[in-house]
């Protein structure tokens, strides 16, 4: 079914949500308390991005007036900016400060790299461990997430109400969730999924593992000295800052090692795993640009390319009931897609995609995820556009970061 497109604004956004798609949300939609979805709000966020002192202010958390943190990663989520485009915007920044921002635009892209590899064969990807178990410790935690320990009645209250977390504190919760409490992490992976903006499987599934020591072997303890360090405000007001039941390292507890994928070692064809390198199909077969959610920027290739045709975004209804995730997540989809509207014709739709826009002649930009890859398969598009990689896939090994990220050039791909 075709929807009508939202007016300009997070209100208009929410009452689109309340009225055509509530069903498919956990909680009321409403609107994120701290960040606005579209191409706008993005252009305004990069305008004002100033990199200076982020290697010393990155990890900061209380008070948040302090913290070094860009907030820029609901935008790269859904490249309303790119990660070449903020690897280029802090070119002239100080050279620590550049080092540790891109060092984490390189994450990113790691992330990105794993997912579209290993998500060849299926959607599972990253789903299961990749380097050890985690670690199984005692029991005797009734909540996860105890909301009577401040640091993560505040934390929790952040990712419920604003929908973004800086990295320090979902260390914390997803260190908390499993290796203090025991519980699993792919369910604290998908409470996080649920709520964050910036929710990608590939970014949220590895930064889990790599936290509670299924990516890398070893797990993150949390405690009350990473809070008194990064917020010892949260400590001074904590109810329980007496009897603080993590004013201790967690016990040294070991993980269990697993079998390492063959896909670590070896990619046996990087150029599925990129896609495209250019355009697929005929340029001028082509009546609708297909949006997906991992692409909505105006520089989107398959936009960009056919600025004279109508842009069609699809709310998947079978994927989104499946997932129900937060209103605020769908919310931030309509204003972006509210914003683009005043720059060219927009369609919007519900339904199941293949049944909506089986036998258009599509051009769409090649994504990173299995999802995309399932779907295509059904609706052949006329013309499938690159992928702006910050770094193209290629065959080495991805068993860490480092061992990735040494295969790699210095500098991004041109």
């Amino acid at each position: 079914m075709q929807l009508p497109v939202p007016d300009p604004g997070p209100e208009a956004a929410v009452a689109f949500v309340r009225e055509h798609l509530a069903d498919l949300a956990c909680d009321t939609p409403a609107a994120s308390e701290a960040i606005r979805g579209g191409q706008s709000a993005a252009d305004a966020a990069l305008a004002a991005l100033d990199v200076t002192g982020y290697a010393g202010r990155r990890s900061v958390v209380w008070p948040p007036e302090r913290r070094g943190a860009t907030r820029m990663s609901p935008y790269v989520r859904h490249n309303l900016v790119d990660l070449p485009t903020l690897w280029d915007h802090v070119a002239d920044a100080r050279a620590n400060d550049r080092r540790k921002y891109r060092d984490e635009l390189a994450w990113q892209e790691f992330t990105r790299h794993l997912y579209a590899r290993l998500g060849r064969d299926g959607a599972a990807a990253l789903r299961e461990e990749l380097r050890a178990h985690p670690p199984q410790p005692p029991e005797g935690w009734d909540e996860p997430w105890p909301r009577d320990m401040n640091c993560m009645d505040v934390t929790v209250g952040e990712l419920h109400t604003d929908g973004w977390l800086v990295n320090q504190t979902r260390m914390w919760l997803a260190s908390q969730w499993t290796v203090r409490a025991g519980a699993r992490w792919r369910d604290g992976e998908e409470e996080f999924f649920t709520h964050l903006l910036d929710g990608s499987r590939a970014a949220n599934r590895l930064n889990w593992q790599w936290t509670v020591g299924a990516g890398n072997g070893k797990a993150y303890g949390f405690s009350r000295w990473q809070v008194e360090k990064r917020a010892p405000g949260l400590c001074r007001r904590c109810v329980l800052r007496v009897a603080c039941p993590v004013r201790s390292w967690p016990a040294e507890q070991r993980t269990t090692r697993v079998p390492v994928p063959e896909l670590l070692r070896h990619d046996p064809d990087p150029s599925v795993t990129a896609g495209p390198a250019e355009p697929s199909g005929s340029l001028n077969d082509v009546d609708a640009v297909w949006l997906t959610a991992e692409s909505l920027g105006d520089a989107d290739p398959a936009l960009a390319a056919h600025p004279d045709v109508p842009a069609v975004f699809f709310f998947d209804e079978p994927l989104l009931r499946r997932l129900m995730l937060s209103g605020k997540r769908l919310v931030f989809l309509a204003e972006t897609l509210a914003d683009l509207a005043a720059r060219r014709p927009v369609e919007i739709h519900r339904g199941r995609v293949a049944d909506e826009l089986g036998g258009r002649r599509l051009a769409v930009t090649f994504a990173p995820v299995p999802g995309f890859r399932r779907r295509a398969a059904a609706l052949e598009p006329a013309v499938v556009h690159p992928w702006r990689w910050l770094f193209r896939p290629r065959s080495g090994r991805m068993q860490s970061y480092t061992a990735w990220r040494n295969g790699m050039p210095a500098g991004r791909d041109a």
